[in-house]
């Protein structure tokens, strides 16, 4: 079996993306600096919150932001 030229780039496109998926999920905040905020109720609130303030986009930009957000908001 003979892999072309174009089906090693999709491999190594898709391989890309998934792991751009995996890293941008696995750093998402859930720690909060202060301890009083440091809770499930205060973490969803401020999620979604956060999921609000940047609606879903097709590129995935909308993960970054939202990372960004929840730090901005004392989750680390």
């Amino acid at each position: 079996m003979r892999i072309t030229l174009r089906g090693r780039m999709m491999f190594l496109v898709n391989s890309a993306l998934m792991l751009g998926v995996f890293t941008a999920c696995s750093t998402y905040p859930d720690n909060n600096i202060d301890p009083a905020k440091n809770n499930k109720a205060t973490f969803e609130r401020d999620a979604i919150e956060c999921a609000q303030a940047y609606p879903e986009t097709g590129s995935g930009v909308h993960v970054r932001q939202r990372i960004n957000c929840m730090k901005l908001k004392g989750w680390r």
